[in-house]
């Protein structure tokens, strides 16, 4: 049973390092939520290390010029691991071929841009499909459009035994009042057609990795004991979380605030039903982070 806890501040004082979500938690895609923002500043103050753990599909470097935007400024976080980061690396290496057809929006082109991680690199060339060996997915050509609309063009790649490297496996976000799709909706719908999916991202292992090189190259322990993973995504932050045998703070008041009848907390009796059916087990839950 998930203990429903009053601010992170209340539990800081058990964990070292936190892994915190971005989409949700810390920002709603347009603003940032400033409690959420004074909870991390705080408990970096207490000595603590904040790792803005995220799917998005993008470098680190260009996450981090985002949020600026959005108003949560540096001293808020220690590092950045985006899911952008381990699927480009993923890449880099061959894992869909060299030519690949990319799926996403103009803003996510900087996915093929260089990336240190790699030693030797192949040779990415981005194709029509008709010419792909693989696929690279950072999310629709338009968040707001129904995914099963591309489906012509999955079973194609079907038949042609294309996998698609999924660099986001969020299936919806809310950006401000309105809920987008995401990548992972694309790649869900290319594995039930039958088609390879390969993620990066929360709750998949190779964005855990990556966050513990993070640390590693700050100096910091990366064991499981002393970490906190923060989240609204219950088959993404919190599956992860227990997939890593991390403890977690669910945040009962993003994606899941109609479920959960969140306002400034969650109703207990809905919230127990929704992980009931959601199979998940959060150490703790709040409606917001603060």
């Amino acid at each position: 049973m998930t203990q429903i806890i009053d601010s992170l501040a209340d539990i800081a004082n058990r964990y070292d390092v936190l892994l915190v979500d971005l989409w949700g938690c810390v920002h709603d895609g347009v603003t940032a939520f400033p409690e959420a923002v004074a909870a991390l500043k705080g408990f970096r103050q207490g000595g603590g290390t904040v790792v803005l753990l995220t799917n998005a599909p993008r470098s680190r470097h260009e996450v981090a010029k985002q949020i600026v935007r959005f108003g949560i400024p540096e001293d808020a976080y220690d590092t950045i691991a985006t899911s952008g980061d381990s699927a480009r690396a993923a890449m880099f290496r061959g894992a869909v071929g060299e030519k690949v057809w990319f799926m996403g929006e103009p803003h996510d082109e900087s996915f093929f841009a260089p990336l240190e991680l790699v030693d030797e690199p192949v040779n990415i060339q981005r194709v029509e499909l008709d010419k792909a060996d693989g696929i690279v997915c950072c999310g629709p050509f338009d968040p707001t459009a129904d995914p099963a609309e591309n489906r012509p063009q999955f079973l194609y790649a079907k038949q042609m035994g294309l996998k698609l490297l999924c660099a986001n496996p969020d299936i919806v976000v809310d950006r401000g009042d309105s809920r987008e799709w995401c990548a992972g909706a694309l790649a869900a719908l290319y594995t039930e057609m039958g088609g390879e999916s390969l993620y990066f991202g929360k709750p998949h292992p190779p964005i855990y990795d990556l966050a513990r090189r993070r640390l590693a190259s700050l100096g910091k322990d990366a064991d499981a004991s002393c970490m906190l993973a923060i989240g609204d995504g219950i088959q993404t932050d919190i599956s992860g979380a227990m997939g890593e045998d991390i403890d977690s703070l669910f945040i009962s008041g993003g994606l899941a605030k109609a479920e959960t009848r969140t306002s400034h907390q969650p109703d207990p009796e809905a919230l127990e039903a929704y992980l009931s059916t959601e199979r998940a087990s959060p150490t703790y839950t709040i409606g917001q982070l603060r």
